[in-house]
């Protein structure tokens, strides 16, 4: 004790007869051959904070003069054909999405839905995709998991100038490889993804496997924060915690029924967009994980499970032969994620209605 009652006293004499000053101090940033600091040549994906302040707290613009969307998100997008390239054609726009029939949420999207569009091509095939910014912030696109060249990639000040309110921007590459895939912002993302700008990108294999699904469904997981009706963007932080969970844009009750008939072999794509784990369990049935991240799992390796962790950013592409029939349930088992506002039932749950 007595020693530390002398440390503790040198300590403040140096303090106070400032030969604190000769203590070591952090390093100056290091200058690089040109003159420019090593901190400042650092490239920034997309700002982290306003000037105004924290721009994660800002409540999300939706379309105030416009009605609310009675469209479907997720369905196949068209293209056109420019020789052996396919064209598809996205705009980013403000709408009003409703998450439940009473709930309508201020969204960012592509073409208006939330999910944007599916692009579906086959490995191989060469797209174009060509970007419209009608957002009031700047925005750009990245294709999770798909072997793209670097310009192609979607990190703002990285690999392209980030894509202004009012301007366009084109993305062309081969798709590949074959496997369940997304595309997304990658301009303040947690703002933009959490807003809706996600959707599913499937390169189909150029030669099918033997048994192929009679049912094919992609279900994308996310999030949203409503409050005193005005939508921000949901995050893993304090006052921000979602209290809306969705599955391709909706909360239970209003998620899509899955229509199955008895011994059917169903496909699930299961994709997590936002920012929380979800392990999604399937009443009924157990399934086996086919792929994981777009890529197939040999048979041999093949777990059977009834519950898979998905973690934000992976993908899960499950099957199973539908037995037994009835109404069976397929929900997050982070029980807080099957409510609506902190009431259950609603969030991350689905019917899958298997019929004789």
């Amino acid at each position: 004790m007595h020693w530390i009652k002398v440390g503790l006293l040198f300590t403040l004499l140096l303090v106070i007869t400032g030969c604190s000053n000769s203590l070591p101090k952090i390093p100056e940033p290091s200058q690089t051959e040109n003159g420019v600091s090593a901190v400042a040549a650092t490239p920034t994906p997309g700002r982290m904070t306003s000037v105004e302040g924290n721009h994660m707290m800002e409540p999300i613009s939706g379309d105030p003069q416009g009605g609310v969307s009675t469209e479907k998100g997720g369905q196949p997008l068209a293209f056109t054909l420019d020789g052996d390239t396919k064209v598809f054609e996205l705009t980013t726009r403000a709408v009003n999405w409703p998450i439940l029939d009473e709930v309508v949420a201020a969204a960012w999207t592509y073409n208006g839905t939330i999910p944007g569009p599916m692009i579906r091509v086959t490995e191989g095939d060469k797209v174009r995709i060509n970007l419209k910014n009608e957002l009031p912030v700047p925005t750009t696109i990245h294709w999770h998991g798909i072997a793209v060249p670097n310009a192609m990639d979607g990190i703002p000040n990285v690999t392209q100038d980030p894509v202004a309110p009012g301007e366009s921007f084109t993305y062309e590459f081969t798709a590949s490889p074959a496997g369940t895939y997304m595309y997304h912002s990658h301009f303040e993302g947690d703002i933009q993804v959490s807003a809706g700008l996600y959707a599913p990108f499937i390169i189909d294999p150029t030669e099918p496997t033997a048994t192929q699904p009679d049912v094919d469904v992609n279900l994308m997981f996310s999030e949203m924060l409503i409050k005193d009706g005005q939508t921000f963007a949901a995050m893993p932080m304090a006052g921000m915690e979602p209290n809306y969970f969705t599955i391709n844009g909706k909360a239970f009750p209003n998620t899509e029924t899955i229509e199955v008939k008895k011994g059917q072999l169903v496909r699930l794509r299961l994709t997590s967009i936002g920012q929380f784990v979800h392990p999604i369990h399937l009443h009924g049935v157990p399934f086996k994980i086919v792929a994981t991240d777009g890529h197939p799992v040999p048979e041999a390796a093949q777990l059977t499970k009834d519950t898979v962790l998905v973690a934000p950013g992976e993908r899960y592409d499950i099957e199973f032969v539908a037995t037994e029939p009835g109404q069976w349930m397929l929900h997050c088992h982070i029980l807080h994620h099957t409510t609506n506002d902190n009431v259950e039932p609603g969030g991350l749950m689905l019917m899958i209605n298997v019929s004789e």
